[in-house]
């Protein structure tokens, strides 16, 4: 999930229009799909403007999910929502223990070696079938010649600590590698 301003957490995007009487594909970017629709309202933006939208109904339609937004009657009106984003204020997101965190909270964090080491910054997070990945960007003036670094996620293996106030990841890496 990227966020667009601390305030706001993407969740989903909106596809194309389903049926005559303002029903949209949703395509939920939240864990359990249906859980896009726990969070509301829905924060679209149209025309360079953010737009407050709650979910009149929703159902499960073959693989997918569709909604019907409130105001939203006839395909016409419906039409001009397909491909935007969804956004939900971030408070609407449960809170996480200190061991739980969501990928956006890593983002922009600075990573570090159990030696002190600073890799760079976190830029990108990879969803890989066995564990995810960190992608951090190194410091321009790197010592060992790196532009990146992909550091598997693993919890005590490799990241031995995460500090929120500090915005630091301590990891157990190889800084040639």
């Amino acid at each position: 999930m990227s966020s667009h301003n601390q305030d706001q957490v993407v969740v989903g995007k909106i596809g194309a229009t389903y049926g005559i009487k303002g029903w949209l594909k949703v395509f939920s970017y939240t864990e359990q799909a249906e859980s896009i629709f726990a969070y509301q309202p829905w924060l679209i933006k149209m025309k360079g403007e953010w737009q407050t939208f709650h979910v009149e109904a929703w159902k499960r339609h073959g693989q997918g999910l569709v909604a019907k937004l409130q105001g939203l009657d006839i395909r016409e009106d419906a039409q001009v929502m397909t491909n935007a984003e969804i956004n939900v204020p971030a408070d609407q997101l449960p809170a996480l223990s200190d061991e739980e965190f969501y990928w956006r909270e890593l983002m922009g964090m600075t990573v570090v070696t159990t030696q002190g080491y600073d890799l760079g910054k976190v830029t990108d997070i990879l969803e890989t079938g066995s564990n995810d990945v960190l992608v951090v960007k190194a410091n321009l003036k790197d010592a060992f010649g790196q532009k990146e670094r992909l550091i598997p996620f693993l919890d005590e293996q490799v990241i031995k600590s995460i500090d929120r106030t500090a915005q630091r990841i301590e990891v157990d890496w190889d800084p040639g590698f």
